[in-house]
C-alpha cells in the first residue's frame, strides 16, 4: 500500500471531538482554580480515549503530570499500578502520618512487613496528592483502567471519591468490555464514534489516494467512526480496491480485526525489531534505558526500532510507547515461547533492583 501510506497529519489533529476538548479544558481551568476533578473517559477499543489523554497532558502546561497505562500482563500484580503512578511522588512520602508512610512502604514493596489495611493505603494516597499539589496543581492519567490489578483500582476509585479541593485531577480512560465496568462511581463520560462529516474528512487525509465514494462510506458505516478503525483498516485494502470497489464488510468484531491487522505489520518487520517490540510488550512501564540495555545484552542493533516507528507501532521517547494497546496484543498474541523466555531473561538481566525493586 505504498501510494496509500497513513498521512501523519491525520494522526495529528483530533476531529470531531470539540465537545470532549471543551470538558477537558473545563476540567484543567476548575483544577488550576483550586478544585479537585474526576474523570472517566470510556469507550469502546480505537475511539481516541488516549488521544484526549494527550490532549490533556499538553494543556495542562506548568502542572505536575504523572500517569499509568494499566497492562494485562500484571493484573494479578496487587498495586503494581499504583506504584507506578505513585512513584514519581514519594519524595513527599515523609510528610504523611508514619502508619501510613509504612503502608505505602509495604504496599509498594519497598519495606517488609505485613499486608497494609487498604484504607491506610487509600489515605495515604489521597495524602500524597495533596501534598504533592500544594506545590503545584497535580494531573494524574491512568489509561486502560480495566486491566488495572483490583488493589490499585480499589484505592485510586477511593481516592477519586475523596478528592474534593486539593488541585488534582484524576482522569481514568477505560476501554468499554463484554465484563462490568472496571471504574465505577465516578463521573464519566462517553466517548462516541465521529460524525460522519468528521469520519470522512479523516479517512480523506490519511488516504490521499483515489477512494471509490461506496468504498468511503462502507468503510465509515463499517468503523462506526471509529478513528483507530479508519486509520488502521485501509491497511488491508489494495489501491485498486479502494479506487474501485471490495467485497463484504467484515465479520469479525472491531477490535479484533485491528489487532489482526496490527498483527500483519508485526509480522512484516525484521526478526530483531519483532524481538524489540517483545520486549517493549513485556516491560511494563516504557524504561528507555531499561529496555536499551536489554537489547544489548541480546546482541540487537541501536538502530532495530525504527522499522517499527515508521510502520506507526511504536512511539519512541521518555517512556517508549505502543501507537495503541492492541499493538500490544497482537505483538503478545504473534511471539513463540523461545524468543518470550529470551526476552524476559534480558530484562531480569538489565533490571537494577535497587532502583526497579
Amino acid at each position: 500500500m505504498d501510494d496509500y501510506r497513513l498521512s501523519q497529519a491525520a494522526t495529528d489533529q483530533l476531529f470531531g471531538r470539540d465537545r470532549e476538548c471543551e470538558e477537558l479544558d473545563r476540567l484543567v481551568r476548575e483544577v488550576r482554580d483550586g478544585r479537585s476533578r474526576v474523570l472517566v473517559l470510556r469507550g469502546e477499543s480505537g475511539i481516541g480515549k488516549s488521544a484526549l489523554l494527550e490532549y490533556l497532558a499538553a494543556r495542562a502546561t506548568g502542572m505536575q503530570t504523572v500517569r499509568v497505562a494499566g497492562v494485562e500482563a500484571e493484573s494479578d500484580f496487587a498495586y503494581s499500578a499504583l506504584q507506578s503512578l505513585c512513584a514519581p511522588l514519594l519524595s513527599h512520602i515523609d510528610v504523611l502520618p508514619p502508619v501510613q508512610q509504612e503502608a505505602l512502604r509495604v504496599a509498594f514493596g519497598l519495606s517488609a512487613g505485613r499486608p497494609p489495611e487498604m484504607l491506610v493505603v487509600g489515605l495515604a494516597v489521597l495524602g500524597l496528592f495533596s501534598e504533592a499539589a500544594s506545590k503545584s496543581p497535580l494531573l494524574a492519567l491512568v489509561d486502560d483502567a480495566q486491566w488495572l490489578d483490583l488493589m490499585s483500582l480499589k484505592i485510586l476509585t477511593f481516592v477519586g471519591r475523596r478528592l474534593d479541593a486539593e488541585s488534582v485531577a484524576l482522569v481514568f480512560a477505560e476501554r468499554i468490555t463484554e465484563d462490568d465496568e472496571a471504574v465505577t462511581g465516578l463521573p464519566e463520560l462517553r466517548v462516541q464514534g465521529l460524525p460522519d462529516e468528521d469520519a470522512r474528512a479523516l479517512l480523506d487525509l490519511a488516504l490521499p489516494g483515489p477512494v471509490d465514494e461506496r468504498v468511503r462510506d462502507q468503510i465509515v458505516a463499517e468503523t462506526g467512526g471509529n478513528p483507530l478503525a479508519l486509520l488502521e483498516l485501509p491497511h488491508g485494502l489494495s489501491p485498486a480496491e479502494l479506487a474501485f470497489g471490495f467485497g463484504r464488510p467484515g465479520s469479525a468484531p472491531l477490535a479484533t480485526r485491528m489487532e489482526e491487522e496490527f498483527g500483519r505489520r508485526v509480522e512484516a518487520l525484521p526478526a530483531d525489531t519483532r524481538t524489540l517490540l517483545l520486549m517493549a510488550a513485556v516491560e511494563p512501564v516504557g524504561d528507555g534505558l531499561l529496555l536499551g540495555h536489554a537489547q544489548r545484552l541480546l546482541g540487537i542493533e541501536p538502530d532495530a526500532a525504527a522499522p517499527a516507528e515508521a510502520a506507526g507501532l511504536l512511539k519512541l521517547g521518555t517512556p517508549v510507547r505502543f501507537r495503541h494497546p492492541l499493538v500490544r496484543s497482537a505483538v503478545w498474541r504473534g511471539a513463540d515461547a523461545a524468543t518470550l523466555r529470551a526476552v524476559h531473561g534480558a530484562l531480569a538481566e538489565a533490571t537494577d533492583a535497587e532502583r526497579d525493586p
